[in-house]
């Protein structure tokens, strides 16, 4: 069972598996067919695709923010469209160092299926070590997926003023307040410091070995339990990034503010900082 990384090497040899789903996640937030247009022109053989705008947000439900996270009965029927069912090994992949991907991976372990896996390198390592690939729009016989939420998993907008160690995964500049290319306000949440979602990525695009993913992020948490940091960014989406690298490093699942800058800054009562 893979439930946070997988090589390339050993997808290669699982596609025929009739026990394995691959999604694929690509995905660009100016442009939100591209990934999908992509994925039509060339995939992992077998992969279907997941739409981070129309199949892993939904009408606000827990939140208010850019990509709010679907409620679980949105949730369930997409998983049983992408094939998703019990005992199924999922894996998800993306050509953003797993950005996107990780989205997916958060979502179906919140609805209780631990059982997938982001593929380390993503869609630019499978293409560099000469894989198949194929293309046209592929489906799955649709499922009956089961799963209910992990509710404490999840933080909403009136726990945020209440979280010990709040970490924010944008870029730094976002953070600082130097830029800020979609919301309403630049800047910060009050009280969050700043672990950028590319820092558990080497200079390949592959994720850090477990050990060295543990020294950073700790070095992060403090005094904190893994388990009771929060995460967010610009729509809760690259938050999971972290998470699933704090999983992989050996480290209890942190939780993720879905709704994130973007559903904080569009509150002009709420509070904003900046700088480091």
């Amino acid at each position: 069972m893979y439930t946070t990384l997988i090589d390339c090497d050993m997808l290669a040899e699982n596609l025929d598996n009739p026990d394995w789903v691959i999604v694929d996640c690509r995905y660009d937030l100016m442009d939100v067919d591209a990934g999908q247009k992509a994925w039509q022109e060339s995939h992992i053989p077998g992969a279907v695709y997941a739409s981070v705008s129309h199949d892993l947000s939904g009408p606000p439900f827990t939140d208010c923010g850019r990509h709010p996270m679907p409620c679980p009965e949105a949730m369930i029927a997409s998983f049983s469209r992408l094939g998703i069912g019990p005992g199924k090994q999922v894996v998800v992949y993306d050509d953003t160092g797993g950005s996107f991907a990780a989205r997916l991976w958060w979502m179906l372990r919140y609805m209780r299926h631990d059982k997938v896996a982001v593929l380390d390198g993503g869609w630019q390592e499978w293409q560099l070590t000469d894989r198949p690939v194929r293309s046209g729009a592929e489906q799955n016989p649709g499922t009956t997926f089961s799963g209910d939420p992990r509710r404490e998993r999840l933080v909403i907008i009136e726990q945020v003023p209440e979280v010990g160690c709040l970490i924010d995964s944008r870029d730094p500049d976002r953070f600082q307040g130097k830029l800020e290319p979609i919301d309403r306000a630049a800047g910060h949440i009050p009280g969050a410091v700043n672990y950028f979602w590319r820092n558990n990525l080497d200079d390949t695009g592959r994720f850090l070995e477990p050990a060295q993913l543990a020294e950073n992020l700790t070095k992060i948490f403090g005094k904190t339990w893994p388990e009771d940091v929060v995460f967010y960014c610009g729509s809760g989406v690259t938050a999971c990034h972290n998470i699933l690298a704090s999983v992989h490093a050996g480290l209890a699942e942190a939780r993720l503010y879905g709704g994130s800058w973007s559903e904080w800054s569009a509150d002009p009562a709420r509070p904003v900082a900046t700088g480091e």
